[in-house]
């Protein structure tokens, strides 16, 4: 049977639409790039040479691919190779014109990947982690080469950066304990250390260090690093070598990145605040930034060119994503019919249990109540946005109103917002949503009898938390990849979130045994009163497939109202009518049980 495409509907256009990520270009070889595309229907790295516009694609797996880096020289594409999603793998070595990949460090044997640096003389850094032996890092001399272990330890860690030289290692490393606030270290290619940075005063003190890159100049020692000393992360210059470090007077609200121009001259400064970004350029020593012009809302990275220009990857809640120059051109535009719009986005401000909650508000047309669908972020340590999201304005299409909370826990509001989480994790989460669902209903907004909560991963977690905690505040549930049996999920998920789960609720499920019971959504599955729709992937190393069978199986017992789609993939899909078809399982669910009409553009009886 064939589609008519004026048929199908603007929801689904969205999914379908040809998006591309922002091009990284090899340092030495700047006509040389690498992107992320779904042109073939699932999400594959390509290969762009930008001095003949040749694009060439550079990974064709069943459930896509999307990790990669070039080389310095640009001669070669490294990719990840894992299983069907479960991110277990290896890295493998391609040519940048193509031809046959080869493991490109063939000592080393499969783990979830800890970072990677590739040197200008043919030599890489490579991170590893494995539940038998925590985070082991690597040395790989040449393409090929025997590997030498220059670091291990339990604790999670991984490999910042390497210097432009290759003499200089940056590591983030959390052997201290606490997973949510890294200190750093720098060593030599023999693995001795040349100097350390820790904030976190052996595990005493809260505040977290990230790598954001060496100086890209030969001789250059200096490191931009994000630190959290003001309450925010933001950068400074640390000198290694020389001892120094370097504050910087970027004095702008909310939280402040950086990475350098490819002279070494500035930095180009991405700020995000209160759910939207912008760009600034800062040179070193001069008194303040001067801003990047970008539209208002969501730039999701950015780069600068050699010739001074800055390219990034822009969107609106309302605009679809494009990859622009400041020079005023569209950098890469995908073939193919482009996503419709959506509508703007509008902000909340709620007072609740700690301080003001920001949400960001979508409605349909017309005149509220709507049926409404809070949809809960993942991470926890992310927050939503003023972007492009095909998810909630699927929901906008089908008549609902979208409320996305950045509760406590969120990034973007500060250290103390991201790091309130600890002991009483999910419920402080929770109680935010909950302010802000009251203010739903008050405001007149939201129906309160057709609230659904939603969400997919941590916010699959808050879902299943919710519906349990929170029985009478919500007539539907649909949970993605979610967190459901807390404790079978510590002991099946990979290492590094084992780690993040000690530094959240302060140790083991043996040690707290309290505080993973009162967290975990199985602890309070029998009193889930509203259908529960979950759908997740088998192959998935972050919320294990059998701790979500355990809560089907105690739903089942009990005869409660719910259904079930696994799929054959790891945290989430890559491939584009998969993710179409679990968006319209969950819109018939939700329509289903809050006697709402059909779903629109869905098959019929005959195409089922």
């Amino acid at each position: 049977m064939t589609t008519d495409a004026a048929a199908v509907p603007d929801w689904e256009k969205r999914f379908r639409a040809p998006r591309v990520s922002l091009p990284d270009w090899a340092e030495d070889a700047p006509d040389r790039a690498l992107f992320v595309s779904n042109a073939t229907g699932t999400y594959e790295l390509y290969a762009w040479d930008r001095s003949s516009g040749r694009q060439r694609q550079v990974t064709d797996r069943p459930n896509g691919t999307t990790d990669g880096v070039l080389t310095p020289d640009g001669e070669a594409v490294w990719w990840f190779s894992d299983t069907d999603g479960d991110e277990f793998g290896v890295w493998m070595r391609q040519p940048f014109g193509g031809g046959e990949d080869q493991p490109a460090a063939p000592g080393l044997a499969p783990s979830y990947p800890a970072g990677l640096a590739i040197g200008r003389d043919g030599s890489a850094v490579i991170g590893r982690s494995t539940d038998e032996d925590g985070t082991t890092i690597h040395l790989v001399p040449t393409p090929g080469g025997e590997p030498v272990e220059i670091y291990r330890h339990r604790e999670s860690a991984g490999v910042g950066d390497l210097s432009h030289d290759g003499t200089l290692i940056a590591l983030e490393h959390t052997e201290h304990g606490d997973a949510m606030h890294s200190a750093l270290r720098v060593v030599r290619p023999d693995g001795s250390t040349v100097a350390e940075l820790d904030d976190t005063e052996g595990g005493t003190k809260e505040l977290g260090l990230a790598v954001l890159g060496f100086a890209p100049v030969a001789g250059d020692t200096r490191l931009l690093v994000g630190h959290q000393r003001r309450g925010r992360w933001e950068p400074m210059i640390w000198d290694p070598v020389a001892g120094t470090e370097t504050a910087l007077p970027i004095d702008l609200p909310g939280d402040v990145g950086a990475e350098w121009y490819p002279d070494g001259s500035a930095l180009l400064v991405e700020h995000s605040f209160e759910a939207r970004s912008e760009l600034w350029r800062y040179e070193p020593g001069t008194p303040e930034p001067v801003r990047v012009e970008t539209p208002a809302g969501t730039v999701s990275g950015a780069t600068a060119r050699p010739d001074g220009t800055v390219e990034y990857l822009w969107s609106s809640a309302e605009r679809p994503p494009v990859v622009r120059s400041t020079s005023g051109a569209v950098v890469l535009d995908p073939p193919g019919a482009k996503a419709p719009p959506s509508v703007p986005v509008q902000d909340a401000w709620v007072e609740g249990p700690g301080s003001r909650i920001h949400a960001l508000v979508q409605k349909p047309a017309g005149e509220g109540p709507f049926p409404t669908v809070f949809e809960i972020h993942g991470g926890p340590t992310w927050h939503d946005s003023d972007a492009f999201a095909s998810g909630p304005a699927a929901w906008v299409d089908h008549g609902f109103a979208v409320v996305r909370v950045n509760y406590r826990g969120s990034t973007g509001y500060g250290r103390a917002w991201t790091d309130a989480l600890k002991h009483r994790v999910g419920l402080i989460e929770l109680e935010d949503i909950a302010a802000v669902r009251d203010w739903s209903v008050a405001s007149g907004l939201a129906d309160p009898e057709r609230l659904v909560l939603a969400g997919g991963s941590w916010g699959g977690y808050l879902t299943l938390l919710g519906l349990g905690t929170q029985p009478d505040s919500w007539a539907v549930g649909l949970a993605a990849v979610p967190v459901a049996d807390y404790v079978t999920a510590y002991h099946d998920e990979m290492e590094a979130l084992k780690a993040m789960d000690r530094t959240l609720l302060g140790g083991t499920p043996e040690e707290v045994p309290e505080r993973f019971e009162a967290s975990s959504p199985l602890t309070y599955v029998d009193a889930v009163r509203a259908p529960l729709y979950i759908s997740a992937g088998v192959n998935d190393p972050r919320c294990p497939i059998r701790q979500v069978e355990n809560y089907v199986d105690r739903l089942a017992a009990r005869g409660a109202v719910h259904e079930v789609y696994r799929y054959d993939a790891g945290h989430g899909s890559l491939v584009v009518e998969e993710r179409i078809k679990q968006v319209r399982l969950e819109l018939e669910f939700a329509l289903k049980h809050l006697g709402g009409g059909a779903v629109v553009g869905a098959p019929g009886p005959e195409a089922a």
